[in-house]
This record gives C-alpha cells, sequence and structure tokens, in this order.
C-alpha cells in the first residue's frame, strides 16, 4: 500500500495547472503525473470553473509529491514560496536552470532563483552551499556571500575559489 505524503505542496494555477505538470514533469527524472480530476457542475456558484475543466493534477517530481490547482486568477506565486532544487554538479546547476528558466522573467534571476513561465519561483544550488555557508569562518562565508551577490545562475567553481580565498576575477 502506498503511504501518502504527510506533507504535500498545493501550487493555485489560473487555468495552467495539467501543463504546469507535464512542463515539470518533464525537467525531474523519475517524474511522472498521477490522477487529475475535474469540476464538477456542483458548487460552481463558488468555484465558476466550467464543469469538466481541469481542477487538480497530482503529479510527483523525483518521487516527490505535489498538486496543482487550476483555481482562477485570484492568487497569484511571489517569491516568498520558492522550490529549490538541490544539485550535486555544475552540470545539474546549468541543467535545471536551463530547463527552468526556459519562458520565464529574466528580471527574476538572481543569486541561483528564478521564475519560471507560470510565475513559481526556483532556487537551483549546489549541495555544497550549505557547507560555504554556514561553517565556522565568518570570513570565508561573507567571501561566498559577496561572490554568490555577483551571479544569477550559481558557479559552483567560483563558490568554491571564495570560500577557499583564490577567487579570480
Amino acid at each position: 500500500m502506498l503511504k501518502l505524503q504527510r506533507i504535500t505542496s498545493n501550487l493555485w494555477f489560473a487555468n495552467e495547472a495539467e501543463e504546469a505538470a507535464k512542463f515539470y514533469v518533464s525537467v525531474f527524472k523519475n517524474s511522472h503525473i498521477g490522477k487529475i480530476s475535474h469540476y464538477p457542475e456542483a458548487g460552481q456558484e463558488i468555484h465558476k470553473m466550467k464543469p469538466g475543466s481541469v481542477m487538480l493534477v497530482e503529479f510527483f517530481l523525483d518521487g516527490q509529491q505535489f498538486l496543482a490547482l487550476n483555481g482562477g486568477p485570484i492568487f497569484k506565486f511571489t517569491e516568498a514560496l520558492s522550490l529549490v532544487v538541490n544539485c550535486d554538479t555544475q552540470e545539474e546547476i546549468d541543467y535545471y536552470w536551463d530547463k527552468l528558466r526556459q519562458g520565464g522573467d529574466p528580471k527574476a534571476q538572481v543569486c541561483g532563483w528564478l521564475k519560471d513561465k507560470f510565475g513559481l519561483s526556483w532556487q537551483v544550488v549546489p549541495i555544497k552551499m550549505n557547507e560555504l555557508m554556514t561553517g565556522n569562518d565568518k570570513e570565508k562565508n561573507s567571501r561566498v556571500m559577496t561572490e554568490m551577490m555577483k551571479m544569477k545562475k550559481l558557479d559552483l567553481a567560483k563558490l568554491e575559489e571564495a570560500y577557499q580565498g583564490t577567487v579570480h576575477a
């Protein structure tokens, strides 16, 4: 029996829930679309969505469950919520950055953050970032922060150089 994930992110879209879920599933390995439900006639006076239109899309990214809801244009995504993609290598950073930013807002790309074409914010970061930013050496942490603030897409080699104090212009 499949154990239900205790906490699941529910992402509110105007009408793009299925399109977004398909896009995200195409980006991440070990991903798939789950169940899709449709709006019934019941409750239409409240939800105001066309009966039979897609209501909720369950999808899994690298085995983690998400929900995408078509709820109309009432609410928008903000940077107050972002999804973090932890990457082992620069190649992974490059892959996820390039895929997720397609059609997104180029002005919203800073310090490893980006907005995708649906307005959802993502952070594409090296797993090693935690080590580089949280050590006991405040000078090293400060150098990494200074270098990171100059970047859009994170460059793992430059961040490591900043940590070691060997950054070259």
